[in-house]
């Protein structure tokens, strides 16, 4: 009988490593779902400040962080826009505003309200029922009125950047 056990643990120490390789899970902690046997690369094109209030930094900050997101969670080559790549972002900030948001008692402001506005285009030339156009994406902060917008923009942009720039990721290849 004690034979018949040692036969069954070495069975069972056998089995356990198999067991573990054949059943293998996939994680993604970057959340997109690319197929990186038919895409490979994207292009970004710069997109321009049409909005009837422009701050300058915006937009190179904006651009940056757009491509730098890609970069950083994908394998995928970023190619100047002049190439085909795979694919392929582009369009404009069209909105950079600010409005009241709350009144004190007093009757002024007491609260205001920042708001970025982004258009965009995305192609898939692996799958075109995936692109789209002219889609809104947008972010807001508010800020306390006693302060100068020029004390608090920079920050400010810097936080709904990164907002806009996740809501493009996830709408182009997060699929979510």
């Amino acid at each position: 009988m004690d034979w018949i056990k040692k036969v069954a643990r070495v069975a069972a120490l056998m089995a356990v490593p198999m067991v573990v390789l054949a059943c293998s899970i996939s994680y993604k902690f970057n959340g997109s779902s690319i197929n990186y046997d038919k895409v490979k690369t994207i292009s970004i094109t710069d997109f321009p400040m049409k909005s009837d209030y422009v701050y300058a930094p915006l937009a190179t900050k904006f651009n940056e962080d757009l491509k730098d997101i890609f970069v950083r969670q994908t394998r995928l080559q970023l190619l100047k826009p002049s190439q085909n790549a795979d694919l392929q972002i582009d369009g404009t900030i069209t909105g950079y505003n600010q409005y009241n948001q709350a009144v004190s008692a007093s009757g002024y402001s007491s609260e205001t309200k920042v708001t970025i506005t982004v258009s965009v285009n995305f192609v898939n030339n692996s799958n075109h029922a995936e692109d789209f156009t002219n889609k809104q994406f947008s972010a807001f902060r508010t800020y306390d009125s006693s302060q100068l917008l020029t004390a608090v923009q920079d920050d400010l942009i810097a936080q709904m950047t990164k907002e806009i720039t996740d809501q493009i990721f996830n709408a182009t290849v997060a699929n979510w």
